[in-house]
């Protein structure tokens, strides 16, 4: 038999919120702003002249259900 013997592991240091929430409010803000463009960016609402907007995230609108023609 081997002599080797298993180590216990460490458990992982919990991270504090106050770390976290940072992070947390600016990927909500991002995910935000992804479902503008790719969710209500029509033309009635748009942010930007034009239908560039619309156009580029076309696919998408239509892979995640959001109603298009």
């Amino acid at each position: 038999m081997s002599d080797t013997a298993l180590q216990p592991i460490a458990a992982p240091a919990p991270i504090p919120v106050g770390e976290i929430l940072p992070w947390a409010i600016f990927g909500g803000l991002l995910m935000i702003i992804a479902i503008y463009f790719v969710g209500t960016d029509e033309g009635a609402t748009a942010l930007f002249s034009g239908g560039y907007v619309h156009e580029f995230v076309h696919d998408g609108r239509h892979l995640l259900g959001f109603p298009c023609h």
